[in-house]
């Protein structure tokens, strides 16, 4: 909880003595059960890219636990490998690659198998894809103009611009089709005469062997403390408890600062 007094707050009581060894005597075993029963998760919101959600009923090892995991144990797909037959760009080769690999693909890891040593790729391990841009000059670019993306054509690389080319029947069972997250990130710069060639293997793979296959940018939590104000925040006082806390949290009711949220 948090002790308020006025000018002075602090966070206590964030341990837990609820496993076996704590008392002495006293038979304090871990009960999967009551575990099952007492823990509670309360959505607070859900979009497509990010989720904040309430864990009820479990200690800080177990919220970050939990966050660890999220990072470096949920599987994802990856680009792995990168067959580049040419590249004439500013980018040198490797850096062009590492940034291939942080490209986030939209795709169910479910649907794959890991990919072990030595395996050869296929429809059911493997996501094939082409990327081939050159850029030049654009003949009916104004003539008054000295904007880049005018002057040249196929200037900007953009994911948009990598074709996903299926494996065996992958085209049966991914109806869809495979796209990343987003079409418009920037992937590299041309100027006329640059030329990038190249296909590339997307695998399955965790966090914890490379942090491109982690499936979030970040996990965190924070304590959710139950707030007992000790005594009577009246006027100025009031309004001074009031804006330590977020939004919400506090109100003042009759002159009154309560806890609210």
């Amino acid at each position: 909880g948090i002790n308020a007094e006025y000018g002075v707050f602090t966070v206590r009581n964030t341990e837990d003595t609820r496993y076996p060894g704590t008392y002495t005597g006293y038979d304090d075993s871990w009960d999967f059960n009551k575990f099952r029963n007492n823990f509670k998760i309360k959505i607070i919101r859900r979009e497509s890219r990010e989720i904040e959600f309430d864990m009820i009923g479990v200690d800080t090892p177990f919220a970050n636990a939990f966050r660890r995991i999220l990072i470096s144990e949920v599987p994802t797909m990856a680009i792995e490998e990168v067959f580049l037959y040419n590249n004439t760009s500013v980018i040198q080769d490797e850096v062009l690659c590492h940034r291939l690999g942080l490209l986030p693909i939209n795709i169910d890891p479910r649907l794959f198998e890991m990919k072990g040593e030595g395996v050869e790729a296929d429809a059911k391990n493997t996501l094939q894809f082409k990327l081939k841009m050159r850029c030049k000059r654009n003949k009916k670019a104004p003539t008054d103009t000295t904007n880049p993306e005018e002057i040249y054509t196929n200037t900007k690389v953009y994911t948009r611009h990598i074709d996903w080319e299926p494996l065996g029947n992958q085209r049966e069972w991914l109806k869809g089709g495979v796209k990343f997250c987003h079409d418009d990130i920037l992937i590299n710069v041309l100027r006329p005469g640059q030329e990038i060639d190249m296909t590339m293997h997307a695998v399955k793979g965790i966090g914890s062997d490379h942090a491109k296959f982690s499936p979030v940018a970040t996990a965190t939590y924070r304590l959710l403390p139950e707030i007992q104000l000790l005594k009577e925040f009246r006027g100025a006082a009031a309004e001074k408890l009031k804006s330590c806390f977020s939004p919400g949290v506090i109100e003042i009711e009759n002159g009154v600062a309560v806890v609210k949220n």
